[in-house]
């Protein structure tokens, strides 16, 4: 647990959501359960394992040597979540307090967050580049008079939305089948002042017909659940996204394919993109936050870019 109190000791107060300690990656022998996240005003630790109140009481007293001497007299506000397997998760409130509701920034954008309920706390911290990625492709795209439009595939609380249209795109399709993290994606457009968004319920899987309607789009993201039973399963579902995407893309579109799934590297996404959408072509992998530094990365969150051919290759 060293590098945990090690890493309390020398971070700086945080002004935007943010990773501070990524045991998950491997790169701390002992601390592969411990992860460290600043949603501010309040820190959340997780553990994907039990520990004992002495522990608990170690991380506490650290937490709060630094906070006196970086919280400019502000109290400590700080959760401790346990998940365990079966999606056992157990969530305290160990000091001070969180507000409600309660609203953390990321590049100057505002999003709702929180952290006393369930896994997900609105914003996934490990995505931020692929946000920011979002973000400059609208802002530089060179269609702009057309009217940038983008699908957003299992939206969740629509973070990549709120950038694409800070940025400047005109319109953004967010699907979800969750209703809740919909509303949520709702207020998150509606604290950056943001217009063009439409919001739909559904199963993608029985949607298709109304996903090709709003399109052809400049930009496509795909970021579903690994594996979530009855919605989404990586291995068998991927492929059916993959083979809509050449004809929902305009010519030059770009799509961005994520996936969250340790078991499964970009040779899963590359090989399938191969067989199944051999026109779209491989442009990058977005890198990750370096504060999700894993020593392998092919375990951790994988953003691939993938371009359609443009109006020049469509001509023969």
């Amino acid at each position: 647990m060293q590098a945990l109190l090690d890493a309390i000791a020398q971070f700086e107060l945080p002004t935007d959501a943010q990773r501070i300690f990524h045991g998950r990656g491997g790169r701390f022998p002992g601390c592969e359960h411990l992860v460290l996240d600043a949603f501010p005003p309040v820190l959340l630790l997780t553990s994907f394992q039990p520990l004992d109140e002495a522990v608990l009481t170690t991380i506490d007293q650290a937490l709060q040597a630094r906070w006196a001497q970086i919280g400019q007299g502000k109290p400590l506000n700080w959760v401790f979540q346990t998940r365990q397997s079966g999606n056992k998760v157990e969530t305290r409130l160990m000091a001070g307090s969180v507000p409600e509701p309660h609203t953390v920034t990321e590049s100057g954008l505002q999003f709702r967050a929180h952290v006393l309920r369930g896994q997900n706390h609105g914003l996934f911290l490990d995505m931020a580049e692929g946000r920011r990625w979002v973000h400059e492709h609208v802002a530089q795209h060179p269609e702009h008079r057309h009217g940038i439009k983008v699908l957003n595939l299992f939206a969740y609380t629509c973070a990549f939305s709120v950038a694409a249209l800070h940025a400047g795109a005109r319109q953004v399709l967010n699907m979800d089948m969750s209703q809740s993290a919909l509303a949520t994606g709702q207020q998150n457009h509606q604290l950056n002042a943001l217009n063009g968004a439409s919001f739909l319920a559904h199963d993608i899987f029985s949607s298709w017909g109304k996903i090709t309607r709003s399109g052809p789009y400049h930009l496509i993201v795909i970021d579903p659940p690994s594996y979530q039973k009855g919605s989404f399963i990586a291995t068998k579902d991927y492929a059916k996204l993959m083979r809509r995407l050449p004809d929902l893309l305009r010519p030059g579109g770009h799509v961005l394919l994520c996936l969250n799934a340790p078991e499964l590297g970009t040779a899963f996404l590359k090989e399938q993109m191969a067989e199944i959408a051999p026109t779209l072509q491989f442009v990058e992998r977005v890198a990750n936050p370096a504060a999700f530094a894993d020593t392998d990365e092919e375990r951790s969150l994988k953003v691939l870019v993938y371009r359609a051919p443009g109006t020049e290759a469509m001509a023969h």
